[in-house]
């Protein structure tokens, strides 16, 4: 019988359309049944019609279906994709503006630190609502997350659901090894690695060259300017930290103490200068490219299904696992967001980490990497831990888990006091209380 993908959010329009594009490619899932699930019509007719287009260039035996209703959309599936975003670009706003008020100046702010936490809160009682269906209508399928903040979301899930396959897939770590592969000259299919940690701040504690540890000839490339200015965070934290993080400058920016504190350093570190990658860190980034694009992005999607298609695979990890998982079955390795079960041994038992994991006919099996470097270590132990207790407020319906998480983060408290941080997480969860009403008063 052909097998069942459905996505969640699927008016995410060029993450679906691409997507669904790698996994026709795929011989065993050419005859899938693709339902595409969205509750704005508009955006779910834009994505049917790119996704119709994509069947019939390709001749594909597949079908496609369009639901808004998510239960229906469920039901019976193998595959799941999520990539929904929970409140619009105006209460985005207040998680950068509202920190920002009191000092703590934020570039996107959509994955750790008090802007991500409020992400968080809003997003994990819909992602939980979304586990629950699976758990009654399709629960043995494999649930693939894309939604950030993407480590919380999972640990939340993945605690509240643990008999459920979920796994959190992100960008960064085949987009980085990339990079670094061209920057010292090194094709892709020569170079291996291992990368773990957590999500947007793992690290690869192997990077090597035919076998051979890369990483003094990446020293030596850091002395070029025109790579060193690529990345100005990111490169100063592996002179430093003698590991390279996976997600880029801007985010790396917020997660940490040493770059966001101070006029002089925003303006060394964070700001455009010439040979910067697309996102050196400025304040308020993100929200500023949402509001280009509000009023234009109709008149974007109709040009791209003008447009002609490239039918050619993509690298996304998702078409490879369900491929892996109930398609021809051959092995495919990624680096998931999974539960700590005792892969990283100097982290806290049953975080969320970004490590490397096997999918297969027999399901998602993740990897024993063992202790990373103590240095890597503290960093992940303090994202974990604040991530953790944020998760555990929401959980719980504790406010003051909440303010705890946000009082040990990097940057605030190298920034605030703890008044001026109460203070601003009390604003904060004004700001949003149409979403929290789940909180303890």
């Amino acid at each position: 019988m052909p097998r069942i993908i459905t996505f969640i959010g699927a008016g995410s329009f060029g993450f679906t359309r691409g997507l669904v594009k790698d996994i026709l490619t795929f011989p065993k899932l050419a005859d899938a049944e693709i339902r595409l699930m969205d509750i704005d019509p508009e955006r779910l007719d834009f994505i049917y019609r790119a996704v119709t287009k994509i069947k019939k260039k390709g001749k594909y035996p597949c079908t496609i279906k369009k639901y808004s209703d998510r239960r229906k959309a469920l039901k019976g599936a193998d595959g799941v994709v999520c990539t929904i975003l929970q409140g619009g670009v105006d209460i985005f706003k207040s998680d950068i503006e509202i920190p920002m008020k009191y000092g703590v100046n934020t570039n996107i702010g959509d994955t750790r630190g008090p802007s991500g936490i409020f992400r968080a809160l809003r997003t994990i009682p819909v992602m939980l609502d979304i586990c629950k269906d699976i758990s009654e209508l399709c629960p043995n399928a494999i649930f693939l997350n894309y939604t950030n903040p993407m480590a919380m979301l999972c640990n939340a899930m993945q605690k509240a659901y643990p008999r459920l396959t979920i796994s959190g897939l992100c960008h960064s770590v085949q987009g980085t090894i990339g990079m670094l592969a061209n920057w010292i000259g090194a094709p892709m299919d020569e170079v291996t690695y291992t990368c773990a940690g957590v999500n947007h701040q793992a690290h690869y504690i192997e990077f090597k060259w035919k076998g051979e540890d890369a990483y003094p000839l990446l020293k030596e490339a850091m002395k070029k300017p025109e790579i060193y200015r690529q990345e100005l965070v990111r490169n100063e934290m592996f002179l430093n930290l003698d590991y390279y993080v996976t997600e880029s400058s801007g985010h790396n920016s917020e997660y940490v103490a040493w770059f966001r504190k101070r006029e002089d350093l925003l303006k060394k570190y964070c700001s455009n200068h010439e040979g910067a990658n697309w996102n050196p860190g400025e304040y308020h980034y993100i929200v500023d490219e949402y509001q280009k694009v509000a009023d234009t992005w109709k008149d974007n999607i109709k040009r791209d299904l003008e447009a002609d298609i490239d039918l050619r695979r993509g690298h996304e990890y998702a078409a490879y696992i369900f491929n892996a998982c109930f398609g021809d079955n051959t092995l495919f390795d990624f680096n998931g967001n999974v539960p700590n079960h005792g892969s990283i041994e100097n982290m806290p038992y049953d975080c969320c980490v970004e490590v490397p994991v096997v999918a297969s006919k027999y399901g998602l099996r993740t990897c024993h990497v063992g202790k990373l470097p103590d240095q890597l270590a503290l960093l992940n132990n303090i994202t974990a831990r604040c991530e953790e207790l944020a998760v555990t407020g929401a959980l719980e319906g504790d406010r003051r888990k909440v303010f705890h998480a946000v009082l040990f983060d990097p940057l605030t408290s190298a920034v605030l006091s703890m008044e001026e941080t109460q203070k601003m997480v009390d604003e904060m969860f004004e700001a949003n209380k149409d979403y929290l009403g789940y909180f303890k008063d």
